[in-house]
């Protein structure tokens, strides 16, 4: 797929199955097609179809382990009667749609029932996680909101601190001029933002927060030191002192959750999360064109499967 393909060209492209195929193909094996159940690569053949054989389109063995395999074998994709093309359709519309698309939204355009669009997002929205963490490096932005969603009895009994008790926590770190990584967060305490800071964060990097108390203490780890801004105090900026960006991306966000999606889940939030970070972390602004966004997903669906029933109730859009 070009880089600056739009929804008319990928539909006139690959609208059709073999094309589909050839397409995700073509991005999951760019060197050689390679075998999911013994991982070697261009050691398979493609199995024609012919009179009187049973080998369906796309099937490929391997001379290796002499096992039979597609496009889709360990991927989000594996048991999915949804036809290719409207997979890669799906995939776009998600990766090019800024504050998202809803299950209902993808039901009425790709003509497949509304469970049938639900799992299909969660598993599109599973195949955008990173499959590896990048510490964040730099100046690092350390901010939390709270999205709307039921919240369990539990944490409601618990108590969710600076929010309100019918929203879910979400804390995110922001790298300035880089990439953001989201994640739910049962409390807001400082246990679980250092724990998180640490894990995503280089130790060479600068902290900036707001005054939280949770954040105390946090610059002993950083050699760039822990710097804050006093919100209570209504200031905003100091210098190059800010949370803004951060502030920036739970704009989106919330746009995203409380205007397409509407309800949340708590369950489900982090595959949310998910998209809205890779969508963020591949932007626009970075050079980076829908198509591509689109590809690198593909590029991302090995080893992927998602294997639970959609629950419809309080699942979200």
């Amino acid at each position: 797929m070009a880089a600056d393909t739009n929804l008319m060209d990928l539909v006139e492209r690959y609208g059709n199955e073999d094309r589909a195929r050839e397409y995700l193909e073509a991005l999951r094996w760019p060197h050689g097609t390679v075998c999911p159940k013994c991982g070697v690569e261009g050691e398979s053949y493609r199995l024609n179809r012919s009179a009187g054989s049973s080998a369906r389109k796309g099937l490929w063995k391997c001379r290796a382990c002499r096992g039979q395999f597609t496009v889709t074998v360990g991927t989000v994709f594996e048991d999915s009667h949804i036809p290719l093309s409207k997979w890669v359709i799906a995939i776009h519309l998600l990766c090019s749609s800024k504050k998202g698309m809803s299950a209902h939204q993808l039901h009425r355009m790709l003509g497949i029932t509304y469970r049938a669009a639900w799992f299909m997002a969660h598993r599109i929205r599973y195949a955008m996680a990173p499959s590896k963490i990048e510490k964040l490096t730099g100046v690092v932005e350390v901010d939390e909101t709270y999205v709307g969603g039921k919240i369990s009895n539990r944490l409601r009994k618990m108590g969710t601190g600076r929010g309100t008790a019918n929203k879910i926590p979400v804390v995110s770190l922001v790298q300035r001029g880089g990439k953001v990584v989201s994640m739910p967060m049962p409390r807001v305490t400082g246990d679980n933002l250092r724990a998180a800071i640490k894990k995503h964060v280089s130790a060479s990097a600068t902290i900036m927060t707001d005054e939280f108390p949770g954040y105390k203490g946090i610059g002993r780890k950083f050699r760039g030191g822990h710097h804050t801004v006093k919100h209570q105090g209504r200031e905003y900026v100091r210098g190059v002192v800010h949370v803004n960006t951060a502030e920036g991306y739970f704009g989106i966000l919330k746009r995203g959750i409380n205007g397409v999606y509407h309800h949340v889940g708590q369950g489900h939030l982090w595959r949310y999360l998910n998209e809205f970070d890779y969508r963020y972390n591949l932007r626009m602004a970075r050079g980076i064109p829908d198509g591509e966004r689109a590809a690198q997903v593909v590029r991302q669906v090995a080893g992927k499967r998602l294997l639970f029933k959609p629950s419809l109730a309080g699942a979200g859009g």
